[in-house]
């Protein structure tokens, strides 16, 4: 089974080298890597090319002007050819080398597959950038999700690590974890609650795409939100979480640079939950900003109590 892996990228010549070297140290062969470089006025566009040139087979680039993040994720899922597709931020890393051996493996099998919700998939097409459903449990284009037990979906966990720029990859899949991103509790109804996923763990065939339409245009933050809303709650896509760290990603990121980037990207997933029918609001979404303090809590007590083993062997 062919993985492919996309990652775009603008301006970041001092992240991008653990990206990829993540991605070419997987233990799995059967793997494509597509770079859509944001025509990159710095040292980016250099380091794509010698790369690319040294694994010809496995990896594909382009580097023109993209309109945002999103449209340029697009572009990738459009030159894809692998049966499953996922995507690497610039300045994330896959957490081991032998991340997509696990989920080819879990896609390649079909025992753990979770149905979201009903047992029913309804047809959805694009109109224009809301990508909006037609149909229902009792009209138009019915299929029984169950007569196909091929997993379409897989999440799992990812890992929040100190933002440091030009370092070795080894070096910062070493450093401490900052904040633990779970999903194991995760379900699909939590969308309308401001849970989603993370976004980085998520594989999906590209044959969903092709079917429900790519990430929405008309979001500037959450269009990735909008799309798993889509794909996992209103279309009940079959999924599977994995109990694994996919990747390790620095702190920071363009939803959360400040408040006001805050109160989009909570706007976003407003618009985003009612497009598909559901009702959500603002006060909905308070709450997962308690889970979060968690999320940030936890590794720093284990991070303690390992240093008190650690002086507890040497005393």
């Amino acid at each position: 089974m062919k993985v492919t892996v996309i990652t775009a990228c603008f301006n970041g010549e001092e992240v991008i080298k653990t990206a990829i070297e993540s991605v070419l140290r997987q233990s799995w062969s059967d793997l494509e890597y597509i770079v859509v470089d944001g025509a990159s006025t710095d040292g980016t566009v250099e380091i794509i090319k010698e790369y690319a040139s040294s694994y010809p087979q496995k990896i594909k680039w382009v580097s023109e002007t993209s309109s945002s993040v999103y449209a340029a994720l697009n572009k990738g899922i459009r030159m894809a050819t692998g049966e499953v597709v996922g995507i690497l931020n610039a300045d994330d890393v896959l957490s081991d080398d032998r991340v997509i051996e696990r989920v080819a493996s879990a896609f390649g099998g079909s025992s753990l597959v979770h149905y979201c919700g009903s047992a029913l998939v309804g047809k959805q097409e694009a109109i224009g950038n809301k990508q909006l459903a037609i149909g229902n449990d009792s009209t138009n284009e019915l299929t029984n999700s169950r007569t196909n037990e091929l997993l379409q979906v897989l999440y799992g966990d990812i890992r929040f690590v100190a933002d440091r720029r030009g370092v070795g990859l080894d070096e910062l899949r070493a450093e401490p974890t900052l904040r633990h991103y779970s999903a194991r509790h995760w379900r699909p109804w939590m969308l309308q609650w401001g849970f989603m996923p993370p976004h980085p763990s998520v594989y999906i065939r590209r044959a969903c795409f092709e079917r429900l339409g790519d990430y929405a245009l008309d979001y500037r933050i959450a269009a990735d939100y909008a799309l798993l809303i889509r794909f996992l709650r209103k279309a009940l896509l079959r999924t599977r979480y994995l109990p694994m760290c996919f990747v390790d990603m620095r702190v920071g990121g363009m939803s959360t640079k400040n408040w006001r980037s805050t109160l989009l990207l909570n706007q976003e997933i407003v618009r985003g939950n009612r497009e598909a029918g559901y009702f959500c609001c603002l006060p909905m979404l308070l709450p997962k900003y308690a889970f979060k303090v968690f999320e940030f809590v936890l590794p720093r007590l284990g991070n303690v109590f390992s240093r008190k083993d650690a002086k507890s062997q040497r005393g």
